[in-house]
């Protein structure tokens, strides 16, 4: 049950971390991924044929400074605890594409942060 109990409290303490993110990109607030990210996170993504990798916070920052907001659905599609480890698949549903994100989480210093962001994008068929 203690495990249990532990993996409820872990449970809720990432969604917690998990929100911080989807208000950053849902609202544009780019303090909330400061509260989402360890400062060396990275984030990962293939544009095309090309591989590209940077630091997230100062990307997703610069994303939502530089662009207006939009409707956006958001999902917590699955999340996978072992110890202080965690990883959590994400989807942000906009009008043309969903970005579907697969984040991993460190429990650091008694907080859950985002380590790493790999993310695609799924293009909707009209």
């Amino acid at each position: 049950m203690i495990q249990t109990q532990a993996q409820t409290s872990s449970l809720q303490l990432i969604e917690k971390t998990i929100n911080h993110y989807f208000d950053g990109m849902v609202n544009h607030n780019a303090d909330s991924f400061t509260k989402a990210f360890h400062p060396t996170a990275i984030m990962r993504w293939n544009d095309g044929a090309k591989y590209s990798e940077v630091n997230a916070v100062e990307a997703l920052s610069g994303y939502v400074n530089s662009n207006d907001t939009v409707k956006t659905k958001t999902k917590i599609v699955n999340v996978n605890i072992v110890g202080d480890a965690a990883n959590v698949h994400l989807e942000l549903e906009y009008e043309t594409f969903t970005f579907v994100d697969f984040m991993h989480l460190m429990k650091i210093e008694g907080e859950w942060k985002i380590v790493s962001k790999t993310y695609t994008t799924v293009k909707k068929d009209f």
